[in-house]
């Protein structure tokens, strides 16, 4: 292997979590999750090739049907962390309830927030999908995790990242100090470090990530905003549109070249959809990492105290200039 290329493992290694206490323990469970990116992001590219397309026939606590992959995924991650040592407890977004770790493993100190499979009804059409994650510390006495474990600010998050199951996979995340990317190299089975120190262009580029099939539910302010992004009566250049409907996909595009990831809430709907332990704060940790800000339209995400396991957040990712414009928008409704 050439000397010029650092593999996840090689980089954690080298002590790049120091700043953290129990970096050994971090690192571990870094790397469980890294393994576990490599069975699913195999299963992702075979999933035309063997009976692990469409949904399962369950429903999950959300009451959204279930996709055979996102079983899979939850499965793998689970199961790999649980044999892994460093962990107490796990909140998936497939389960109702924080998931204790067998007691025939041995548990550790960090407590991880998943979304496993994130985009999963795109999988039929092969488009990208994604997991995301976030490790917590345990604050509770006892061997097991409890939700107070998990219901924090997400100001006090350990670590967080994503995978981008796209043409390549990509492992993105953070510690708190800096953004890193790893691609995985299918010739010898690692991910190789590929975006050192990544930092979201600025400005960036004038593209805004929305679904507008909801326009006429949202609010009046997030209305005239996305029309002074098509070009508004103040003669400002009209932005471009660019949507994939996973999360991941969209965010990895916004964090690579600037721009805006918005999932408001709408009047019906104020509290959008996607949710705050499992999607929102963990990537908006790597934003605001990266660079950018993150924000539910009113102050920024880390601030804000989960109330339950699925939590619902409106969000707004991306480069600093438009998180703003957005806030200035949306307080004049």
């Amino acid at each position: 292997m050439p000397e010029s290329i650092v593999t996840l493992e090689d980089f954690l290694a080298v002590g790049k979590q120091d700043h953290l206490k129990d970096a050994h323990e971090l690192t571990h469970v870094l790397i469980q999750l890294s393994l576990a990116a490599k069975v699913i992001s195999n299963s992702v590219r075979k999933a035309s090739l063997s009976d692990i397309l469409g949904a399962s026939g369950n429903t999950n606590v959300h009451g959204e049907q279930v996709q055979k992959l996102d079983e899979y995924a939850d499965t793998v991650i689970v199961e790999m962390l649980s044999k892994g040592g460093s962990v107490c407890g796990i909140a998936s977004e497939e389960s109702e309830e924080l998931i204790s770790i067998p007691k025939h493993y041995e548990t550790g100190p960090y407590v991880i927030c998943i979304d496993p499979l994130d985009g999963s009804s795109n999988i039929d059409v092969n488009i990208s999908v994604g997991t995301i994650f976030s490790i917590r510390k345990k604050r509770s006495e006892g061997r097991d995790a409890q939700l107070t474990d998990v219901l924090r600010p997400g100001a006090e998050q350990c670590a967080a990242g994503y995978v981008h199951y796209g043409p390549s996979t990509m492992f993105v995340f953070t510690s708190g100090s800096g953004v890193n990317g790893f691609t995985l190299d299918p010739s010898i089975d690692e991910f190789v470090l590929s975006h050192p120190d990544l930092k979201m262009p600025s400005p960036g580029t004038n593209v805004y990530s929305v679904n507008e099939a909801y326009m006429r539910k949202w609010t009046a302010g997030q209305q005239k905003l996305v029309h002074q992004f098509h070009g508004g009566q103040d003669g400002s250049d009209s932005f471009s549109s660019r949507y994939v409907g996973s999360m991941v996909a969209d965010f990895h595009r916004t964090i690579l070249r600037g721009g805006i990831f918005m999932y408001p809430g709408t009047r019906d709907n104020p509290k959008g959809k996607l949710r705050l332990l499992y999607e929102v704060a963990p990537l908006g940790f790597v934003c605001e990492q990266a660079g950018g800000l993150a924000s539910d339209g009113k102050q920024p995400v880390r601030n804000i105290h989960p109330e339950d396991l699925h939590q619902r957040i409106p969000v707004f990712l991306g480069s600093p200039h438009l998180i703003k414009l957005a806030e200035q928008y949306l307080a004049r409704n």
